[in-house]
Formats: C-alpha cells, structure tokens, sequence
C-alpha cells in the first residue's frame, strides 16, 4: 500500500513538472506578445494549377485520403471488432478523431478551391478537434476515463472558442498555441506516462510524420522545383498527414493489453451486459494492477 502511495506522490509531481512550465508558457505567450494577424501570405501556394477547371487542382485532391482513412477508421471504430479498444471514453475520442480527419478532407478541399481568410477556419477547426481527441485518448489510456472525457469536451469546447476568437479579431495566437502545444504534448504523455497497451512506440512515429510534414509545408517552394513541378510541397504534406491516422490505425489494430484497469473491467462488463467470470477479472486485474505497480517501483 506505501507502495502504491509513493508512486502516485511521484506520479503527481511529475505532472506538475511537466505541465505548470507549459501553462506559465502560454500565459506569457498570450499576454506579452502583441496580436498576431492572418497574414495573406500564408494562402499564396507555389502550386496554383487549375486541371479540369479545378481550381488549385493538386492541393485539393490530395485532400482525398484523409476521407477514406477518416470513413474507414470510424466504420472500425463503431464495429468493435478489429480495433483494441477496452472504454467507451477511448471509443468516444477516438470516433471523434476519426470524425475530425473525414473534417478535413472537407475542410482543406474548400479552402484550398479559394484560399481566404474565412475559408482556412475550416481547415483549421477540424484539426483542433482531432489533436484534441488524440491528447484526450492519451489521457483514458494513461489516467482514468472520467479526467479523459473533461479532457476531450473541454478542448473541444476551447477550439471552438479558439476559431470564434481568429473570426471576430483576425488574431491567430490561440490557434497557434492550440496547433503547437498539444501536438507537443502527445509524444511527451506517451513518453512519461505508462500505457496499459503494448505498442506505444506508434505514438513517436505519429510524432515523427508529423514533424516531416510541417517541414513539407515550410518548403513548398523548393520541394516543388526539386521534383520538376510535378507536386509540390504543401500537397506532399497532405499526403504525409494522412499517414498519421493510418499508423494509428495500425497500432489500434495490433496493440495488446498488458493491464487491465478495474474501472476498464466494469465498463467493459456494462457494455456487454453480462457479469459471467466478472469478479475472477477483477482479481486478475487487482493482481496486475499491484505486480504492474512493483515493477516500476
């Protein structure tokens, strides 16, 4: 029992390390910078073709495979059958994320038939949604499904307000936060925080695309003369972000449990409607919970 104690007293200051910095961060950042305008270079991309009379033809259509993994995805998910998916709080974020990625491929397609300062908040908001369903899937795996769910309407609801706010001001400064930190924050939950499922490494990987794809973005440019204007690099970043959900995809399909949370168990139960071998689980769990519990000590 001392045990369990001094690993939750670590457990929390570890947290608070980790997330008070962050938090300090984004105060500062919101009250000592000066408002930071949509400029109009930012819709100006080097590819600008229009193939049967489509404007911006090649940013649009490789839009199309965020619809295809996002419909998949959340056909799966919904399904149950092939997805390693043990809460209804990881199956509500991850139907979200999923939903968020098909948001995307919407939203990116209209905004880049005519890019303008109203039309990128569709673009925008989708992918809020969709970090923010991944961070708050992190969080039922890590933590409990309760502070999950919070995490999940709560980001939710902010970037929504984040989108409202860029609308009516022109000031992109929450958005900007929205985009940077949680991305930030996923790898580094994955890495500090043990997960009751095996295959975590999925999550660096994610992590890795990621950043491989915002430097697609930055050079648009040069990506685009350096392959002889066949495709350029904003529409290469497309492309990379849509392996995301499929790695993702990957791991849910593969990942195990190592553990198995007591109130994982009881949800599990509810959702099946039956208590067969209910309280044998339970002491399984127990026991793995407590030998889980030693071995990181």
């Amino acid at each position: 029992m001392a045990s369990i104690t001094n690993q939750d007293c670590r457990r929390r200051c570890n947290t608070t390390r980790i997330w008070l910095p962050a938090f300090l961060f984004s105060l500062c950042f919101l009250f000592f910078t000066p408002t930071i305008p949509r400029s109009h270079y930012h819709h100006q991309f080097v590819d600008m073709r229009n193939l049967l009379g489509v404007p911006n033809t090649i940013n649009v259509i490789t839009n199309f495979p965020f619809l295809v993994v996002g419909v998949l995805g959340f056909v799966l998910v919904l399904d149950g059958a092939l997805f390693n998916i043990s809460s209804h709080g990881e199956v509500y974020a991850w139907l979200l994320f999923y939903a968020g990625i098909v948001g995307v491929a919407f939203g990116s397609a209209y905004y880049h038939l005519k890019p303008d300062n109203h039309r990128v908040l569709w673009d925008t908001l989708p992918m809020m949604v969709a970090f923010s369903s991944l961070f708050s899937t992190l969080v039922v795996e890590r933590f409990s499904q309760r502070i999950g769910l919070f995490c999940l309407f709560g980001l939710i609801f902010a970037a929504f307000l984040c989108v409202v706010y860029e609308r009516n001001y022109n000031d992109i400064r929450f958005c900007m936060m929205f985009q940077l930190i949680l991305p930030l924050a996923i790898p580094v939950m994955a890495f500090v925080y043990s997960s009751k499922y095996t295959h975590s490494r999925y999550w660096f990987l994610a992590t890795g695309i990621y950043l491989l794809a915002k430097f697609e973005g930055a050079t648009d440019k040069k990506l685009y003369h350096a392959n002889n204007y066949i495709i350029s690099g904003h529409s290469l970043e497309h492309l990379c972000l849509s392996l995301i959900p499929i790695v993702l995809s990957i791991m849910l399909i593969y990942r195990e449990t190592k553990f198995q949370r007591l109130v994982d168990l009881k949800d599990r139960n509810q959702r099946r409607g039956t208590n067969d071998d209910f309280s044998t689980e339970l002491y399984m769990a127990e026991n793995l919970q407590q030998t889980e519990q030693v071995k990181t000590n």
